[in-house]
């Protein structure tokens, strides 16, 4: 079992990896995980193993990824992976080990095994659902302005998006509505921004065959 975390940190979408400390490939950056016990599903053992390994405890959303059997992925023998995609909102702040951190995934360190594909699957699959549903809520905090929005969503996607056009196609589509309240002027002053929310925070197509793309 592993899992692929992702969240935007510092404005960039990160991958949760851990250094391994043992061979094989000892300190390599690897995804978190680990094994079944016998009685187990497979959701509650990716649970398990993310609170016990990285102290990660608040997922917003969980998704099967991927299973991978290539026959030598593991120097150890025959090991058959599935990977789950988590992700957690930019506003919650996991209490990881000192062997724990997120990566950006533009930048990802020499990783262990197969992981780096798993990783490349799990920002494709994001990057593809934010399209068509309304998955930006696992990445988003309950409440935001829509500059706010889009700047996670530009992190999420990779190429800047127009704040603008952002608040018309999911207010359309009914993903996110207006609060009444308003966040506080900056010190330039200005109109106050309207604060918005989700309308659902349970995954949903919203629109089959939409497709964000960057500009041109």
């Amino acid at each position: 079992m592993l899992a692929v975390v992702l969240s935007v940190r510092e404005g960039r979408l990160g991958v949760l990896l851990w250094r391994r400390g043992l061979a094989p490939q000892a300190g390599r950056w690897a995804l978190p995980g680990g094994g079944v016990a016998r009685t187990e599903r497979l959701r509650a053992a990716i649970h398990r193993h993310l609170a016990a390994k990285v102290d990660v405890r608040e997922l917003a959303h969980l998704e099967q990824l991927a299973t991978h059997s290539a026959v030598r992925r593991d120097p150890r023998g025959r090991v058959l992976a599935t990977a789950y995609l988590g992700l957690v909102p930019d506003d919650v702040e996991p209490h990881l080990p000192a062997d724990t951190r997120w990566h950006p995934v533009d930048a990802l360190p020499t990783t262990a095994f197969d992981h780096r594909h798993f990783i490349a699957a799990a920002v494709e699959r994001l990057r593809a659902k934010l399209s068509y549903t309304n998955l930006g809520f696992a990445l988003a905090p309950r409440e935001f302005t829509i500059g706010a929005l889009r700047r996670i969503y530009s992190a999420a996607l990779g190429y800047e998006i127009d704040a603008t056009n952002l608040n018309r196609v999911l207010t359309r589509r009914r993903v996110i509505e207006p609060t009444e309240r308003t966040a506080p002027s900056g010190q330039s002053g200005g109109r106050p921004a309207t604060i918005y929310r989700f309308c659902e925070r349970e995954l949903t197509v919203t629109d089959p065959f939409a497709a964000l793309r960057p500009p041109r």
